[in-house]
């Protein structure tokens, strides 16, 4: 029994050690990551503002997200503005009482950005319809969309309303989300790197 158990935590590694390398290996998710980095670089360049949204394990990367760019990465700079819409619970509540589900994140969207913000939503399958309402009127308010999700097939309705989609190379969730929370560490560095000169070694 023990052998069995340990068994399936060593194929959960592996599993994870193959599509970590798998992505390190990839020129376009590279290239995506870089994209979207000179995005929210720009959007926080000229005063704007970021917002995450998703749902379960990805509202905790939404959080996760808003922390490192709130707080610090690498190393002590100012605050940079972003907001996980996953957090408030009055809020969460009242518009799901009030409009259903599917509109959670779409009113903190409309309330809260602005032309020129930046939008990610998260979403492993690419068809939580909270996280595409919420895509299709950022894209309507003029803020850039941006859709982390993974390969399968209902990534292409992200597709259709985002300006960057990172698509991580499996469509297993565990590893979607690790794909998700390694990029958004990369991406937060090169945005701080980008604003902030960093202090030398």
């Amino acid at each position: 029994m023990a052998d069995a158990r340990e068994d399936t935590v060593t194929a959960h590694f592996r599993r994870s050690l193959s599509v970590m390398e798998s992505a390190a290996r990839d020129h376009a998710l590279s290239a995506t990551i870089l994209a979207i980095a000179d995005r929210i670089t720009a959007s926080f360049r000229n005063g704007c503002k970021l917002l995450i949204a998703g749902n379960g394990g990805s509202a905790a990367d939404a959080q996760h997200i808003a922390g490192e760019f709130l707080s610090r990465l690498r190393f002590d700079r100012n605050p940079l503005p972003a907001i996980a819409l996953t957090t408030d619970t009055s809020v969460l509540t009242a518009v799901g009482n009030d409009y259903g589900y599917e509109r959670v994140f779409e009113r903190q969207v409309r309330g809260l950005g602005r032309q020129g913000d930046v939008f990610i939503g998260i979403s492993t399958s690419g068809r939580s319809p909270n996280v595409l309402t919420a895509l299709e009127v950022a894209r309507q308010l003029g803020i850039t969309t941006i859709g982390f999700t993974g390969t399968a097939h209902g990534a292409n309705a992200m597709r259709a309303l985002c300006d960057i989609v990172l698509a991580a190379p499996t469509d297993d969730t565990p590893l979607i989300q690790q794909i998700h929370i390694t990029a958004a560490h990369a991406i937060c560095e090169l945005v701080e790197r980008d604003l902030f000169a960093a202090p030398k070694p």
